[in-house]
């Protein structure tokens, strides 16, 4: 177990790993309207890379490339860095943090997760209310009618052609996420959910990637309580009533096995 710690705005005590674990599940159990807020962070136990970790995805490509403009200048290059990315996803399931996320919705202990991820790996472990601020990279749709195909479909056309994906009206078919300078569609449904939240477990997020990094703040600054999972320090280190510095998987695991719910 990875180093833990107290916060609260003071700066951090940090103490034993079972102690802290043991205080989550008591926060978690005595919460009323708890929400789970994920990052790249959870699912790199998936096999799936992170974004600004030491292997991340932004340390061996260009960030310009998730961006609307890269797509409109240069389609095919986009396709192509989106391809590789579903390539990567496409066999990925969920592991032991997703699984224990949709079991404490399950047991009535989590309200809904909120996620920054585009893997659909929530989902797919049995979570039920589930906010995908950055879209799913599973399904692309056209930019000019809507119509949606799946990026399986799209992924199979620009290896086998390698060209862009058109559809039948003569628009881009692009993944249907959210790329750098789009506006978050679910912005306002996850922040709905935080105001009416009195806790928030922040798992494996840098929480540098706004706006979808203030809804952590946004319970707190109601009055919530906060709860962060990281390896890595996060801006709202000093505002957390519990830091637990280590990854996803582990720390989710045992705070159900202290919660009494068994193994995920």
């Amino acid at each position: 177990m990875g180093a833990v710690g107290m916060g609260g705005g003071g700066g951090c005590g940090f103490g034993q790993g079972a102690d802290c674990i043991k205080r989550a599940a008591s926060i978690i159990r005595g919460s009323r309207d708890a929400v789970a807020f994920t990052g790249a962070g959870i699912s790199t136990d998936s096999g799936i890379p992170d974004f600004r970790g030491r292997q991340g995805l932004w340390k061996r490509f260009d960030p310009r490339m998730a961006t609307r403009s890269f797509m409109l200048e240069d389609p095919k290059a986009f396709w192509e860095f989106y391809a590789m990315r579903f390539e990567a996803l496409a066999g990925a399931k969920p592991n032991k943090g997703h699984r224990a996320l949709a079991r404490l919705e399950g047991e009535g202990l989590l309200a809904a997760v909120i996620t920054q991820n585009i893997d659909g790996l929530h989902v797919e472990a049995g979570s039920k209310r589930v906010i995908e601020l950055h879209g799913n990279i599973r399904n692309s749709r056209c930019e000019d009618c809507g119509a949606v195909r799946t990026t399986e479909e799209c992924v199979g056309f620009v290896r086998r052609e390698g060209g862009v994906p058109r559809c039948g009206c003569g628009g881009l078919i692009r993944p249907s996420v959210v790329l750098f300078e789009e506006p978050v569609d679910m912005f306002e449904a996850a922040l709905r959910i935080a105001q009416e939240s009195d806790l928030c477990i922040v798992v494996g997020s840098s929480l540098t990637v706004y706006p979808a990094a203030a809804i952590p703040d946004v319970v707190k600054s109601a009055g919530g309580r906060l709860i962060i999972i990281n390896a890595d320090p996060t801006p709202l280190d000093a505002r957390a009533d519990l830091l637990i510095r280590d990854g996803a998987t582990p720390a989710l695991a045992g705070i159900t096995r202290a919660l009494g719910l068994g193994k995920v």
